[in-house]
This record gives C-alpha cells, sequence and structure tokens, in this order.
C-alpha cells in the first residue's frame, strides 16, 4: 500500500464531500478550490470513487457528488485501495529492482511495514476522522433527528500530509 498524493487527495476530496454535502451534492469545482486540487485530477479520483461505490454522481444545475456509503464503514485503506489499484503491489518500498527472488536485505522489514500500516488504515474510517477533527465544544443536539448537519468546512483541516496513527508505547 502506498501513501502517495493521489490517496491523499483522494481522502481530502472525500472528506470534503462528507462535510459539505449533507444537504445537497458538492460540485467538484468547489472541492477543487477549497483543496487546491486540479479539477480534471478530481474528475479522475471521483470516477474511481464512484465506479467503486463510494460516492454517487448527480448530472445537471445543483448536481454533484454524494456520499453513497456511511462515514463509518469507509476505511482509509478502501479510498487507498480504490484510487490506487495498480500501485498497491506489495514489495520494497526502497527499490523497484527488488523482487522476492532477488530482494534486497529490508525486504522483510518494508513488507512487515506495509501490512502494519494497511491494518491500521482499516481500522480508520471517514467518521473516526471527522470525529476527531470536530472542536471540543461540539456537542450533537438532544434531539438529533430535529437538528441540522452541522458543517465543520471551517473547522477541519482537511489538506492531510499524512494520518499520524496514536502513540505507541
Amino acid at each position: 500500500m502506498k501513501l502517495n498524493t493521489k490517496s491523499r487527495m483522494a481522502i481530502a476530496a472525500i472528506l470534503d464531500v462528507a462535510v459539505n454535502g449533507t444537504e445537497k451534492p458538492v460540485a467538484l469545482a468547489g472541492v477543487s478550490e477549497r483543496q487546491d486540487i486540479s479539477l480534471s485530477y478530481l474528475e479522475q479520483l471521483f470516477r474511481m470513487l464512484r465506479e467503486q461505490g463510494f460516492v454517487q454522481s448527480s448530472r445537471g444545475p445543483g448536481g454533484g457528488y454524494r456520499l453513497n456509503k456511511r462515514l463509518s464503514s469507509i476505511s482509509v485503506a478502501d479510498i487507498v485501495d480504490a484510487v490506487d489499484k495498480k500501485d498497491a503491489a506489495k514489495g520494497c518500498q526502497i527499490s523497484e529492482n527488488c523482487r522476492t527472488e532477488n530482494s534486497c536485505h529490508a525486504h522483510g522489514l518494508w513488507n512487515r511495514v506495509d501490512e502494519h500500516l494497511q491494518q491500521y488504515l482499516r481500522t480508520v474510517t471517514l467518521e473516526s476522522i471527522l470525529d476527531e477533527s470536530r472542536p471540543a465544544s461540539y456537542a450533537p443536539a438532544a434531539d438529533a433527528a430535529a437538528a441540522v448537519p452541522p458543517t465543520y468546512a471551517d473547522e477541519i483541516p482537511l489538506r492531510h500530509e499524512g494520518i499520524q496513527s496514536p502513540a505507541v508505547a
């Protein structure tokens, strides 16, 4: 599993849709502006996300993208896998020349790191990312059915340079 620019942008973009698409579809032009990602690149990413069933699209005025699954059911690993399928080949992260039959001395290390990364990212959901980024003063309304879904667009740092795992003792 590679956490590259493509996967980081896809995660930031789908979180943007999650935050801004609670009441209506989100236009990719808005995501492009907020996340500073080119519109044509977003179109490629969202085609892959739509094909994998993570988002749905609607055309025409007021059209755009919405999540097609619950935030709690989408892991970071799911998004990485959806946009980086051909880049997800296991192997040494140091050298392209390193293969199982002619492996470098650190080959086993990088395979184990990859396995741990995949395992961890399968536990991180879009919901957990948004929950962690909510301000401490946020408290859900007592009558959630009557409450207007909150928008955190100005409060959530969606331009992740990477996801940090909790400190390991």
